[in-house]
C-alpha cells in the first residue's frame, strides 16, 4: 500500500452494515482504521445508514463516510438544491463524520 499514491482507504459497505453489533465487522473495521491512520491516510466508511453505525465509526476515529443516513444518491439539479437548502460546502472531500452529519462533498 505505501508504494501507491493514496490519500484514502475505504472500508467497504459490508463490513459497516454490521456495526456496531458483528463483532468480527467491528474487529475488522478498527483495524482498518488503525492501519490507515498509521499510514497517514484519511478513512472512508462506506454505506452508513444508521445513527448506530454512525456513532461507532465516530468512536472508532473515522474519518469520513458516506451512506443513506446523509442522503440517497441524487441527479446533479436535485443534488444542488439539497446542498443550498443544508447551507453545506462543497470541498473536495466526501462526508465527514460529525454528529450534525455536516458534508463536505467528493469533487
Amino acid at each position: 500500500m505505501k508504494r501507491f499514491p493514496i490519500a484514502q482507504l475505504k472500508i467497504d459497505r459490508s463490513f459497516v452494515a454490521g456495526l456496531p453489533e458483528d463483532v468480527d465487522n467491528l474487529a475488522i473495521v478498527t483495524a482498518v482504521i488503525t492501519m490507515g491512520h498509521s499510514l497517514g491516510l484519511n478513512v472512508l466508511a462506506e454505506g452508513i445508514e444508521t445513527e448506530a453505525q454512525l456513532s461507532a465509526l465516530q468512536s472508532l476515529g473515522c474519518d469520513l463516510g458516506q451512506g443513506f443516513l446523509f442522503s440517497h444518491a441524487l441527479p446533479e439539479a436535485e443534488f444542488a438544491r439539497w446542498l443550498c437548502e443544508r447551507d453545506f460546502r462543497a470541498t473536495s472531500s466526501p462526508a465527514r463524520l460529525t454528529k450534525s452529519a455536516s458534508l463536505k462533498l467528493v469533487g
